[in-house]
């Protein structure tokens, strides 16, 4: 990945020290909310995709807390989702962004939905690409996947980190070296794997918590999003872990979303297939 095309960035957001990777500059801006598994961040969940769009699009590309990328290990996420999407907030406010498309996949899509309809004045476009958070949060359940195993038994091991890596992209020549060390360091360094572990326990707690459910809650306020402000969804015709049947069943419910079946993609649609990610959110970003 050239270092001419995506840039490593810091920035304090409401005091806590954030990573963020960078591409382009001139073009229209760009959110980018990577997804939820172990040693994740901005460059291992949409790199491919930002270099594609580096000429025409400013990605900005935070790592998230709960222990993904580089971002401080050690902030807090007590309201598990709901603090992630309070420091995606932050990131923009830092960053000064009037206004700007945001786009998430997995866990990031959520993330990234859940912004839109708190701040609606903020966003112009949404882009989203296959969440099973999104769909638990419309009331739907799946079948457990063994890509859902492996994404929940990593263990801190190299091995475990590759074992996850499959369960995301399904094109084994995506899944380089350098991609599962540098994730691998990511879920590794010095508090991020308890912080990570913290943020998956706060999610739970969330969901059953009588007030905090009412806010992950997205079966009236997702559909009223997509129809307020343009939304398009990409999904993973292949994808192992939030199954394409998932997927079908979310397009029934949010009729004012365009839905784009990716063949030969898994779950990291943008990583698996990013030629044709690109050419969708261009697309979709020029109408």
């Amino acid at each position: 990945m050239a270092d001419s095309v995506i840039r490593s960035r810091w920035v304090l957001a409401n005091g806590v020290k954030t990573h963020y990777s960078e591409s382009g500059g001139n073009g229209k801006p760009l959110v980018a909310l990577h997804g939820g598994g172990a040693g994740s961040s901005g460059v291992a969940g949409m790199g491919s995709v930002m270099e594609r769009l580096a000429d025409e699009v400013w990605t900005l590309a935070p790592d998230s807390v709960g222990g993904f990328g580089l971002t401080d290990a050690y902030a807090p996420t007590p309201y598990g989702l709901h603090s992630r999407v309070t420091h995606a907030a932050d990131f923009v406010d830092a960053l000064c962004l009037p206004k700007f498309t945001i786009l998430g996949n997995s866990q990031g899509a959520w993330t990234a939905a859940q912004y839109a309809i708190l701040h609606p004045d903020r966003v112009e476009k949404v882009i989203l690409v296959s969440s099973l958070t999104i769909a638990n949060a419309l009331g739907l359940k799946q079948r457990p996947t063994d890509a859902m195993k492996a994404l929940n038994d990593y263990d801190g091991t190299r091995a475990g980190m590759k074992r996850l890596l499959e369960a995301l992209i399904i094109d084994p020549s995506r899944i380089t070296d350098k991609l599962i060390d540098e994730r691998q360091a990511a879920a590794t360094r010095p508090g991020a794997l308890d912080s990570f572990r913290g943020l998956g326990k706060a999610i739970a707690a969330a969901r059953e918590n009588p007030l905090l459910s009412l806010h992950t809650d997205m079966t009236k306020t997702l559909p009223a999003l997509t129809k307020a402000i343009p939304t398009i969804v990409l999904w993973g015709e292949s994808d192992p872990f939030a199954l394409p049947e998932t997927g079908k069943a979310i397009e029934k419910m949010l009729p004012d979303a365009k839905f784009y079946w990716v063949p030969n993609a898994g779950h990291q649609v943008q990583t698996d297939q990013p030629d044709i990610s690109a050419k969708i959110i261009r697309e979709f970003l020029r109408s």
